[in-house]
């Protein structure tokens, strides 16, 4: 009486253009993802893998935690580097916590 009757919605005409623009939509976001996340951190992991092999006895490192320290001992069967932080201090850390390789000489000049 005071509530009308409700009525479902006819289906429209060529539900395969919608299939089409859902696929469309897709290989945009895989796209996307690629070229703004994926590349991306595939480049990074190269460029610190390139970095590990390339520390040699005598470099001076800073590591992911904030320490700078000059690579003592570098060993090549484990993942170990022994960093001397000062005349008395020497610390073991893995190679993968070492963030950037500096100058020769930037220790000294702090």
């Amino acid at each position: 009486m005071f509530i009308s009757n409700a009525y479902a919605a006819d289906a429209p005409v060529g539900g395969a253009g919608g299939t089409m623009e859902l696929i469309f939509m897709l290989v945009i976001f895989g796209l996307i993802f690629y070229f703004m996340i994926f590349r991306p951190q595939s480049k990074r992991v190269k460029e610190h893998k390139n970095l590990m092999s390339s520390l040699s006895k005598g470099d001076e490192v800073l590591t992911s935690g904030g320490i700078l320290g000059k690579i003592a001992k570098i060993s090549d069967e484990n993942d170990y580097v022994l960093l001397t932080i000062n005349e008395t201090s020497e610390i073991t850390i893995k190679k993968d916590y070492i963030a950037a390789v500096l100058p020769k000489g930037s220790i000294k000049s702090l």
